[in-house]
């Protein structure tokens, strides 16, 4: 059983309707209203300080909530995990290639150099300083993107993006994994074709293959993938994962030292740990015009790695991010650390991803992981002199496996978007051929690329009306609407601005059928019948009659419509979400051809932005201001009263 709905109501245009319903506030209480919100931004109390702090440092705003039974558990083991394993390495591969690019173009090698002589110890000071540098400018530069709430570039990178970047860095970060995994002592790659530069030397070397560390890589493979499938599968039954991390550190740390790895099968160990906290010192800031340009590449890459987990992160577990807090935390983390010879951080694939599958579950895990370190440094860090390498890079790499499975997305978003399936497969391209900074660029233009093609050349349809109701429907995809007698309803479904104007005026010539040479000869025509009427009327007054039928009988020089012809032109602009002043100027183009066949335009759901800017642009000197209606509806039900009311005329100019 089917129910119909009547709608009883008047006809609106846009003036009668913002009569009726608009607010009567002028442009003088608008900047009134302004001045009060931001006087009142201005003023400072108590709540507001209160705000601003939970807003700016939040563990004010989470640790009232902590459940610490459900939490703390899991928060310490995943810290400590991390922080062990924050010991030896730095924070993530690629930033410190990256960082030691930089590093090396200004303080380059020198060769036959002893590192234990005071040249020596002076050289490695001047490295550390340049390093200090590169974090300090970086995180100079994040504080004034936080200034300038630059945070809104991160909407830039799309699921797809992110997702292909992701994947993509973490080939990089297993690359650079792989010669400690066999025991290969290589030259590190950075720039453009790294990744293969690396493949190809570790291919080149294989005959050097350490055969003790290569199964030290395959026993720790052994251990740490079925552990970590279990703790995944049964994450829900058990009440915190299996801390296999820290368990194959503490068992190789130990078995390496029982059995002399080291000195018997030369395994790489992470050898000598500097204890104590580094005393504050100065970055090396005369540097900072050489590292400038390296130093924003650095700085993006790390923002976008950083941002990127975060979203993953938080669609996988129900939050929200603010990417202006990530700016502002790593601005002051990279800022403050520069003064303690630290290079620029950022978030790492590896231990985000050790961070969530050990248990963590809120930033109280890294306060254990900093306690950690700070113990290592203060007091335990020789315990650590004979953990191998090769298990950190085993770590590392097993650690990345959800990367690498985001390859199982790529069906499903082929099958959903074809055009988000090609910004996934050319930023992961353009990451693994490129680099990580190039390769990141590269997808988000093409993205942006791709959104500018699909304004460009978006749909135009002709929409019919379904019977006996207000709907209307593109006549494309809806056999059985049908089109008003004698009118065009026309949808457009993207913006209308300079980049697609061209595109725009011929889909609508082409659905009117308003060809340049049609819009002469029907301009020549009404100018001839214009010019007849002229002489008709001069000839009846010189010969003094007076004809009362005159302009009925003159309707035999204007000739009759046929039922099909289009004499009124509807462009409903629900779907137009902007218009710049090309766009406008084109709208009031379109206007004056149709004019000149003798077709009137009207135009419905216009959005307060458009509707202002072609009231603005001098659209209304050439269109009447009453002929632009609320809804699709409300104009054909105007059309057709005018119609009713002037059927002995087709072409008069209805008001």
């Amino acid at each position: 059983m089917s129910a119909s709905v009547a709608v009883y109501r008047s006809i609106f245009t846009e003036d009668r309707f913002k009569q009726a319903y608009g607010s009567e506030e002028d442009k003088t209480s608008a900047r009134v209203r302004l001045w009060a919100k931001l006087a009142a931004s201005c003023r400072c109390s108590r709540r507001a300080c209160l705000q601003l702090l939970r807003h700016r440092v939040p563990i004010f705003n989470w640790l009232p909530r902590y459940r610490f039974k459900k939490c703390f558990f899991g928060d310490t083991i995943a810290g400590l995990t991390v922080g062990v394993l924050h010991i030896p390495q730095g924070t993530f591969a690629v930033v410190s290639l990256m960082t030691g690019s930089v590093v090396e173009q200004l303080v380059p090698t020198p060769p036959e150099l002893n590192s234990s002589s005071p040249e020596g110890a002076d050289f490695e000071l001047q490295r550390i300083s340049v390093a200090s540098a590169v974090a300090l400018l970086s995180g100079i530069i994040m504080l004034c993107m936080f200034g300038l709430q630059l945070g809104f570039l991160s909407t830039y990178l799309s699921e797809p993006i992110v997702k292909a970047f992701t994947s993509a860095a973490a080939f990089h970060v297993t690359s650079s994994q792989l010669q400690s995994m066999l025991g290969l002592r290589l030259t590190r790659h950075t720039g453009i074709f790294s990744l293969f530069k690396t493949l190809a030397s570790v291919m080149e070397n294989l005959p050097q293959t350490n055969i003790a560390e290569l199964l030290i890589s395959l026993v720790c493979l052994a251990v740490l993938v079925p552990v970590k499938e279990i703790n995944t599968r049964y994450r829900q039954r058990l009440r915190t994962p299996i801390p296999v991390e820290i368990l194959t550190v503490i068992i190789a740390t130990g078995v390496a030292y029982a059995f002399s790895l080291n000195s018997i099968y030369d395994i790489e160990i992470v050898g000598h740990i500097p204890a104590g906290f580094p005393r504050p010192q100065l970055p090396a800031l005369h540097t900072f015009p050489d590292i400038a340009g390296d130093t924003v590449a650095i700085t993006f890459v790390g923002y976008a790695v950083s941002v990127s987990l975060a979203m993953i992160y938080a669609d996988k577990h129900g939050y929200s991010i603010h990417p202006n807090q990530e700016l502002l935390a790593h601005g002051i983390s990279n800022t403050v650390s520069s003064f303690f010879t630290c290079f620029p951080s950022s978030a790492t694939l590896a231990t985000t991803n050790i961070l969530e599958s050990a248990g963590g579950y809120t930033q109280l895990s890294g306060l254990f992981t900093s306690l950690v370190v700070l113990i290592v440094l203060l007091l335990i860090g020789p315990l650590f002199h004979f953990l191998p390498k090769a298990v950190l890079a085993c770590i590392n790499v097993t650690s990345l496996r959800q990367m690498f499975l985001q390859f199982q997305d790529l069906p499903e978003l082929w099958r959903i978007s074809k055009i988000d399936f090609m910004v996934w497969v050319v930023t992961w391209l353009s990451v693994v051929v490129l680099n990580v900074d190039l390769g990141l660029a590269f997808g988000v233009v093409f993205s942006m690329m791709t959104v500018i093609c699909r304004t460009q050349r978006a749909g135009c349809s002709v929409l019919g009306r379904a019977s006996d109701t207000e709907i209307y429907r593109p006549l494309e995809n809806h056999s059985k609407c049908y089109e008003v007698p004698g009118m065009k309803i026309l949808t457009y479904n993207g913006p209308i601005y300079y980049g697609n104007r061209s595109f725009f005026r011929e889909e609508m010539g082409r659905l009117l059928g308003l060809t340049p040479e049609k819009i002469r000869s029907r301009e020549k025509a009404r100018k001839a019948l214009e010019k007849r009427e002229r002489e008709t009327n001069v000839n009846t007054v010189e010969r003094g009659i007076a004809n009362a039928s005159f302009s009925s009988e003159n309707e035999f020089f204007k000739p009759e419509p046929s039922e099909h012809e289009v004499q009124a032109v509807l462009i409903d602009c629900s779907r137009v979400i902007f218009v710049d002043v090309a766009g406008a100027r084109l709208f009031t183009q379109m206007c004056i051809e149709c004019q000149k066949v003798g077709v009137h335009v009207f135009l419905s759901s216009c959005n307060e932005s458009v509707l202002r800017i072609l009231t603005s642009s001098g659209l209304m000197n050439y269109m009447n201001p009453q002929h632009i209606f609320v809804t699709v509806h409300d104009a054909v039900m105007y059309i057709q009263e005018q119609k009713e009311k002037h059927p002995e005329n087709t072409t008069t100019v209805w008001v």
